[in-house]
């Protein structure tokens, strides 16, 4: 019986140690599986979603040039001498600009969309902050006193533009 009960175990011990090593080399193989296949998976969605994102820093870019006060106070005029006015229709522009890209926020890290947006209301502070001033009297007066303001510093969007341009590069 004892003799019996030994060969049953030589058989089985043998048997039970293939099949455990079968077993973690089987679940091994299909972790690796797993794990291949979710690397193609991501592959795919970066190769779709690369375009997507970069187009949206493009157009965070084009967003931050056209809110730049000097390129701004070019291409919106006034359309009357009151400076509240003209105040008015220069915000109106920068937020209409904004929300026309406010999907792009999906694209571009929350960092960056923080920042463009700093940039956007620190040029409306801008033009508020020269509209307050009581030397100036007129919508043409406003955009004298931004410009030559503007040719002394940076304008917001130059910081903002910066970082783009350094997380972009960061893409690659």
């Amino acid at each position: 019986m004892e003799q019996q009960l030994a060969n049953l175990l030589m058989f089985i011990i043998p048997a039970l140690i293939t099949g455990a090593i079968a077993y973690l080399f089987f679940r091994e193989h299909v972790e690796n599986e797993r794990r291949r296949r979710d690397f193609f998976i991501q592959k795919d969605l970066q190769k779709d979603a690369l375009p997507m994102r970069l187009q949206a820093y493009e157009r965070m870019s084009l967003f931050l040039e056209r809110i730049k006060p000097t390129k701004l106070l070019i291409r919106v005029l006034p359309t009357s001498s009151n400076k509240e006015d003209y105040e008015a229709l220069l915000i109106a522009n920068i937020e209409q600009e904004f929300d026309h890209n406010l999907a792009q926020q999906i694209y571009v890290t929350d960092q960056c969309w923080s920042i463009t947006s700093t940039a956007k209301n620190a040029t409306i502070q801008i033009i508020r902050k020269a509209t307050l001033s009581d030397k100036i009297d007129s919508a043409d007066k406003l955009r004298e006193v931004i410009l030559t303001d503007m040719m002394d510093r940076r304008a917001p969007s130059d910081a903002a533009l910066s970082f783009i341009k350094e997380e972009v590069s960061n893409i690659w």
